[in-house]
């Protein structure tokens, strides 16, 4: 059930231009994170084009890399696009726009990197040690993501 945002009626334009610039600056410290992320699973997959056992790969195997490959380019513009919106909005008074914007791409960033990670890591399992082990990586993953990405963050102590 999706929470509900709190309300803030008694605040001043100031407060809230001020909660906006913190917004923004928590929005790209969180982009940044998962930038760095996006760069290291990037530079793993390129990597892995230039090995000699590359040429071993099945063609299912090929397919997922390029898949996977595609998933990093597309996670890295996600990744870059609140920043060209900031560009692009600069100074036009439309930074609740941005950090709005901003919020639903880091949200779709997330999920591309999530993605990412499940279809990196079963890669790895299939060409090491086989399909089974791949399948139960990709599963084991899922579930970790599903539930440090989506479940917990719904989890609530009813006990303030």
């Amino acid at each position: 059930m999706p929470r509900k945002p709190i309300e803030h009626t008694d605040l001043t334009p100031e407060a809230e231009e001020k909660r906006l610039d913190r917004n923004w600056a928590e929005l790209l410290q969180e982009l940044r994170v998962t930038q760095a992320g996006t760069q290291i699973v990037s530079a793993f997959l390129l990597a892995v084009a230039f090995q000699q056992r590359f040429t071993e790969l099945s063609p299912l195997q090929l397919d997922l890399y390029l898949v996977l490959i595609g998933l990093a380019g597309v996670a890295t513009i996600i990744g870059l696009a609140p920043v060209i919106l900031h560009r692009t909005y600069f100074r036009q008074g439309a930074k609740a726009h941005v950090v709005k914007v901003g919020n639903r791409l880091l949200f779709t960033e997330v999920i591309v990197v999530g993605l990412l990670a499940i279809g990196t890591t079963s890669f790895v399992f299939d060409f090491v040690v086989g399909k089974t082990a791949a399948i139960i990586a990709a599963s084991l993953m899922s579930v970790v993501v599903i539930g440090l990405w989506v479940i917990l963050p719904r989890w609530r102590n009813p006990t303030p």
